[in-house]
């Protein structure tokens, strides 16, 4: 019978790694923005040698599984003499992983840009960096704004997978006192009604910022 008085006596665990699971993915998606610019912005470059790297890692980080990519990482590079810790290399797979895929969302937000922007820009005087930085990102931000809410909510989810290399996030916790409990139904319950409270909140506030940006 389901005994819902276990998971109360096991919240402080529950919420303590539900905080990791939400900091780490936090950390990776800002630094895969970061990144995902970047990449973006070396596939307009026109350098045909960067934006042929580019396209592969895009396509390696798209079209393979997370779980191999934090294999490779955490499991393969010692081989080699590279030691990373667990959740610093939760959080390089995570952040390579999700540069990919913001890199080809923002690269179809500034393809949208009428292309009459750059040369007005320029004939006023503004540099590369100041028609990126003042005109072009503020308006790619404004229209990717769903797209990106949707790419954090699956790198939260997929976050779960970092259990594998012994972070102990929300999903490892959980994973750990249903084996120690043998109640595998309260605490895997459990765990899925706190990941779907924080990708309801993060999805509500990408609503709100969405309607701020509307405003403006």
């Amino acid at each position: 019978m389901f005994d819902f008085t276990i998971i109360l006596d096991h919240i402080p665990e529950l919420l303590a790694g539900a905080w990791r699971t939400l900091w780490i993915s936090f950390v990776s998606i800002g630094i895969g923005f970061v990144l995902g610019h970047l990449l973006c912005f070396g596939k307009f470059s026109g350098n045909k040698p960067l934006q042929r790297t580019i396209a592969i890692y895009v396509s390696f980080f798209r079209g393979t599984p997370l779980l191999v990519q934090l294999a490779i990482i955490f499991y393969f590079l010692p081989l080699f003499g590279i030691f990373i810790p667990s959740v610093a290399a939760a959080i390089i797979a995570l952040s390579m992983n999700t540069a990919a895929f913001q890199s080809e969302i923002l690269r179809g937000g500034f393809q949208s840009l009428p292309k009459g922007q750059v040369e007005a820009a320029q004939d006023l005087g503004f540099s590369w960096w100041q028609i990126k930085i003042h005109i072009q990102i503020p308006q790619v931000f404004r229209a990717t704004v769903p797209a990106l809410i949707n790419e954090s909510i699956d790198i939260l989810k997929n976050s779960a997978l970092i259990s594998t290399i012994a972070v102990t996030d929300l999903m490892r916790i959980s994973q750990t006192l249903a084996s120690t409990s043998f109640r595998p139904i309260e605490f895997f319950l459990a765990a899925g009604v706190i990941y779907f409270v924080m990708t309801y909140a993060i999805s509500s506030f990408g609503n709100i910022i969405e309607q701020k940006m509307k405003r403006i």
